[in-house]
């Protein structure tokens, strides 16, 4: 068994610790309400906007255009959103599981790196790290959004890369978080739903299509990495918090079970001292 000595500076230590995730959750449970009110507010815009956009193209039928045809590269743009940060439980690693878990060749994906925690892991496994823009996490504006989707949309207009995807994290509320990998460029169109609206009211472009698509779809493109990137700062607090809350818990149990051996010790060591003193008291009579 432990020393008293040894038990009391375990407990000292928990809970100093326990001070400082209880510390982490208050402030990780206010940044989360600010970006939890920001996710929402911003949500149903994005949704629409994929459905807008998802719904313009299948009523236009076969148009030959740059985003929607295949370039003929192999090679797959991922922007990988994450967090500069750990302690917040399996968010990071759930990220990068998309990607490890994929059915991508190794050799024909570049990472576009949000965040340095996925990003660490995937270059751990020798995943190619083409940028770095970890700062764009930390306050996530449209301006950032704006610059790394005209980063890739023009690799992809110059053939350099054939198909560009956004691995995030989507925030549903408090405690559900969930990982997606969404394919953004060439545009998916359900085949099925193509049919159905062929047999609608055409789609009519103003000016023409080509230069229609030209505004709509990096337009369309820029939303949803900005859409990733505030559903992932709400994502990364809330997994912070609960991560936070769940290590408070546990420190608590921790020096509960400490305090319980602690005063076991202290009991032993008190009946070891006074049978010492009753077995000499005898010896003396």
């Amino acid at each position: 068994m432990a020393s008293m000595i040894d038990i009391k500076r375990r407990r000292e230590s928990v809970t100093s610790t326990q001070q400082i995730t209880k510390a982490m959750k208050l402030v990780s449970t206010v940044k989360l309400q600010k970006a939890r009110t920001r996710a929402e507010q911003s949500q149903p815009y994005f949704d629409k906007m994929y459905a807008t956009v998802t719904s313009i193209l299948q009523k236009s039928g076969n148009i030959k255009h740059p985003y929607l045809t295949a370039n003929g590269s192999e090679k797959k743009a991922v922007i990988m959103v994450s967090s500069n940060r750990g302690l917040a439980g399996g968010y990071n690693n759930n990220v990068a599981k998309l990607l490890t878990e994929s059915d991508f060749k190794k050799e024909d994906v570049e990472i576009y790196g949000v965040g340095h925690k996925a990003m660490e892991v995937l270059a751990r496994k020798n995943y190619k790290i083409v940028a770095d823009h970890s700062n764009m996490i930390e306050e996530p504006n449209y301006g950032d959004a704006l610059k790394l989707g005209r980063e890739v949309l023009d690799r992809y207009a110059a053939g350099e890369i054939g198909e560009i995807y956004l691995a995030y994290t989507n925030f549903k509320n408090t405690v559900v978080h969930i990982p997606k990998l969404v394919k953004l460029l060439p545009v998916e169109i359900d085949e099925t739903k193509l049919e159905e609206e062929k047999s609608k009211v055409p789609m009519n472009y103003e000016p023409e299509a080509e230069e229609s698509l030209d505004m709509i779809i990096p337009k369309y493109v820029c939303s949803l990495i900005y859409g990733a990137f505030v559903e992932s700062h709400a994502s990364e607090n809330g997994a912070r918090m609960q991560a936070m809350d769940s290590a408070t818990s546990n420190a608590e149990d921790m020096i509960a079970a400490l305090s319980l051996a602690y005063n076991r010790a202290r009991q032993g060591a008190i009946t070891q001292e006074l049978t010492e003193i009753i077995s000499g008291a005898e010896a003396l009579n």
